[in-house]
């Protein structure tokens, strides 16, 4: 495989001629080492660290480090995880998957250990560098098939980080024969309303030979759908809603995002389910004759509709929803399931540390959390 243009050398996933240092790296840092510890309770970190050691490649590293976490913690906190529509996808050819957003870590990474299980290759990983509160962080990121999205920039800078972000997928995808997987917006919708920014698409249109259209189909997107039963963050996002209406400033520190990363690993998720959609089909004829900003919202819709319909419905979104709007009530569920998911709000609005507490408006956030799912599954399926 050739080299990594200098240009990507800062942002790019670690090449394979720097494992072996990486590894190094890792197992020198403290930090690194007691998450390690946290991490294989049951094991020696001796032996934990004897099999980092043996890590000589990224699909090592992959294969042996992530391949049997992922399971144990798909094992211990889901009811279990399935990957449909890779019967659409063609060998021979990459994607770049554009997805909904409910966990930091994991939505990408189970998707990975699934796509292995079909005998397919992993993807490459965007991640916000506003995740990489330590050196190390990003260090471990990258050799897992990450690459760098620079944000809080302004101006020309981020206007640089924009393109170049924008070139470094498209050499990805179509140089380095990997696909891509792309939250549709940044950061995870905390009210799980799942639309795709239009400012996404445009960062992605800036490269590439033809026109913003032209470029935005050659990526081959696909629409991919994650459903999760149970939200284990759900709390954590209803107490930043109700942050941000009492303080229009408010901002998240690190150790926030850290607590999110904990209870999404240790947290119950029911059942998952990810759907691979349709490949896009962009008309570019169709759409040269719109105005500029329509063709980027009517691209913006036609994947939010995929996205809507792939959605697995639960009781809990059923359940949300009629409690939400109980003259459109649509039921399919039983009393008891009923009554455990209004168990499950409660317990989950005890966990929620704030002074000014307001358990009527956190309420009404969860409800909202579970219910956005079904509401626009419903549009996109009428």
């Amino acid at each position: 495989m050739e080299s990594v243009p200098s240009r990507f050398h800062d942002i790019a996933p670690l090449s394979e001629q720097d494992v072996p240092a990486a590894i190094r790296q890792l197992l020198a840092e403290p930090k690194f080492v007691q998450i390690l510890m946290y991490l294989f309770p049951n094991q020696s970190i001796d032996k934990v660290k004897t099999l980092f050691r043996s890590v000589e490649s990224v699909r090592d590293f992959q294969h042996k480090i992530d391949y049997p976490f992922l399971q144990d913690v798909e094992a211990k906190t889901t009811y279990g995880i399935h990957l449909e529509g890779t019967e659409k996808l063609k060998p021979t050819e990459n994607y770049l998957y554009l997805s909904n957003h409910r966990d930091i870590i994991l939505d990408a990474s189970f998707l990975c250990i699934k796509l292995m299980d079909k005998d397919f290759d992993t993807v490459e990983i965007a991640v916000g560098d506003n995740l990489l509160i330590e050196p190390w962080i990003e260090t471990l990121v990258r050799l897992n098939k990450s690459f760098i999205v620079r944000r809080g920039l302004r101006g020309r800078q981020q206007l640089e980080a924009s393109r170049l972000l924008s070139e470094y997928i498209r050499y990805a995808i179509q140089d380095k024969h990997q696909s891509v997987w792309l939250a549709q917006r940044e950061g995870r919708a905390k009210d799980s309303n799942d639309l795709t920014q239009e400012s996404l698409l445009k960062m992605l249109a800036m490269s590439g030979d033809g026109t913003p259209i032209e470029n935005l189909a050659s990526l081959s997107i696909c629409p991919l759908t994650i459903s999760y039963e149970y939200d284990p963050c759900d709390f954590l996002k209803a107490k930043e809603l109700q942050q941000r209406r009492d303080n229009p400033d408010f901002q998240k520190s690190p150790q926030d995002d850290l607590r999110s990363m904990q209870t999404g690993f240790k947290g119950f998720k029911g059942q998952m389910v990810y759907v691979i959609g349709e490949k896009l089909q962009i008309s570019v004829e169709k759409l040269a004759i719109l105005p500029r900003a329509e063709q980027f919202s009517t691209i913006a819709k036609a994947i939010d509709k995929q996205i809507h319909r792939n959605y697995r419905i639960y009781a809990s979104n059923r359940i949300a929803y009629d409690l939400l709007y109980p003259e459109q009530a649509m039921g399919g569920y039983s009393d008891e399931e009923k009554a455990k998911f209004e168990h499950y709000l409660q317990e989950q609005i005890a966990k929620i540390d704030l002074l000014n507490k307001d358990e009527s408006f956190l309420r009404l956030k969860l409800l909202t959390i579970y219910a956005n799912p079904f509401v626009n599954y419903l549009v996109a399926t009428r």
